[in-house]
């Protein structure tokens, strides 16, 4: 006659009397305690939080990051509790040949059985929320821009200031998938203890090398073949003469894409991402602004080499080199930390009215003070302050009682203009960062249009006229033709 087999009650029955009983130690009870000060604390932030309080960025971090893992940390010394108490009874030999029955006639018990099971399922919720809200925490424009405050300030600055502003840091820095979310948060390790060890470079290198391919990230978006044909670009420009004098320049940029029609290439981005084709380079600096070497891979499968002038190395080992595959980011490198130069930026406050062309050498003026060198933001906001007011105090006082507050309103936007583009702290100044679309101040399209660049044979060259990439319609114009024809005058 065979025994029955124990019932799932009997089995755990037969577990619970060794937990309640090596339960009873300090070291687990230690971990109850800071699981529930924790739980409680967790709950209590959820709480505020879905009432519409915002959590600050540090606090974020003990919220969504350190209470979660003293959390776990409790969760872990119960059973460790458990575990040392066993070890310890066992080499004392004082271990029970039977392990005290439990009771479930008593009542207090049951309601502490009770309470551990559903205190169990509620920890087990908790420790998948927590699970989840701290990833998103991580994931999140606060944490990226604010948490690493002295490090990301540049690049969470410029972001505010972009037209990705409204686009999550994860979305082009990591896109989707878990794959590249792994890497990241791998690679984020490193960072961390770079910050916290005050080891990381000033200012930050860029290009990122192992940024993830534009196709998987910025291709979620914009589509770079959907034609666009030609775009009108009209840009104004102010003299540094006393009367700020205004000119256009306009543009027919072409842009091009995939002609609906003939399915044919057009214009900058369908014949440099045209289906089937593929451009390799190979840069002689990190920033990439020096390109000695490029391969053309049409459709058809012909392949045209393109040298510059002024390679050092031969053909041979050119060609043997790693080569980076040409994407959006090659020309787009700046398309959300975007870095100003003073020129433009002033041009952009004068278009605004932000600085008021009727002030005289507005824009020489501030051309000149925001090129000084300042040991900090707080140094440059009071000096470009009291230096634009001693300016027009001293060349024109009757002009600086009557428009004083044209020209205090002039003294913040250059203070504005600086503390967006320079960081003295992270040696971050005008130039720092090259913008590689268009050629202006950098040499942007220029790397390879330079008309330096031809096959081995010399009998093909990459072409550096302007109508390539677009038609001047005016330059410098006060008054041009084609915008008078689009005003109707």
């Amino acid at each position: 006659m065979t025994a029955a087999r124990p019932s799932l009650f009997d089995w755990a029955r037969g577990l619970a009397r060794p937990v309640f009983y090596l339960g009873n130690n300090r070291l687990s009870q230690l971990g109850v305690g800071l699981t529930t000060a924790s739980a409680i604390t967790l709950i209590t932030f959820y709480t505020t939080e879905f009432f519409g309080v915002r959590i600050g960025p540090y606090v974020g971090i003990i919220v969504f990051l350190i209470f979660p893992a003293v959390f776990v940390f409790g969760l872990f010394l119960i059973p460790a509790g458990i575990g040392r108490k066993f070890r310890r009874e066992k080499l004392a030999g004082r271990l029970p040949p039977e392990y005290p029955r439990i009771n479930l006639a008593d009542p207090q018990l049951r309601e502490t059985i009770l309470f551990v099971m559903v205190m169990s399922g509620v920890n087990l919720a908790l420790f998948l929320t927590a699970t989840y809200r701290g990833l998103h925490y991580m994931d999140s424009v606060q944490f990226c821009g604010l948490t690493c405050h002295r490090v990301m300030q540049p690049e969470y600055t410029a972001y505010q200031n972009s037209p990705h502003a409204r686009v999550a840091c994860v979305e082009c820095h990591i896109g989707p998938g878990a794959p590249w979310f792994v890497r990241s948060k791998l690679s984020g390790a490193y960072q961390v203890l770079s910050v916290n060890l005050n080891l990381y470079s000033r200012p930050i290198p860029t290009p990122i090398e192992d940024l993830r391919p534009s196709r998987e990230t910025c291709e979620q978006c914009h589509w770079p073949l959907k034609f666009h044909g030609d775009k009108l670009v009209v840009r104004s420009h102010f003299a540094d003469d006393e009367a700020n004098t205004k000119t256009y320049t306009v543009l027919s940029m072409h842009t091009g894409g995939l002609d609906p029609l003939t399915r044919e290439p057009r214009g900058n981005h369908g014949v440099h991402l045209q289906p089937g084709s593929r451009i390799d380079y190979l840069a002689a600096d990190h920033e990439r602004q020096q390109i000695v070497y490029l391969r053309y891979r049409r459709p058809d499968g012909d392949l045209i080499e393109y040298i510059a002038a002024d390679a050092a190395q031969p053909i041979e080992e050119l060609r043997a080199s790693p080569l980076r595959e040409m994407d959006c980011m090659d020309c787009h490198n700046r398309p959300t930390h975007t870095f100003e130069n003073p020129g433009w930026a002033l041009d952009q406050a004068l278009e605004a009215g932000r600085l008021d062309p009727a002030l005289p050498f507005t824009k020489k003026q501030g051309l000149e003070l925001l090129q000084l060198s300042f040991a900090s933001q707080a140094e440059a906001s009071s000096q470009l302050r009291t230096r634009l007011r001693d300016f027009y105090r001293s060349q024109y006082p009757a002009l600086f009682n009557a428009r004083r507050q044209a020209i205090e309103q002039a003294a913040d936007t250059l203070v504005d203009i600086y503390s967006r583009n320079v960081f003295p702290q992270m040696n971050i100044f005008w130039g720092t960062y090259p913008n590689n679309l268009g050629h202006d101040p950098f040499p942007g399209c220029f790397r390879c249009h330079d008309g330096a660049h031809s096959t081995p044979d010399g009998s093909r060259t990459i072409p550096n006229d302007c109508s390539t990439c677009h038609a001047l319609l005016a330059y410098e114009d006060a008054n041009p033709d084609i915008l008078r024809s689009l005003r109707g005058n």
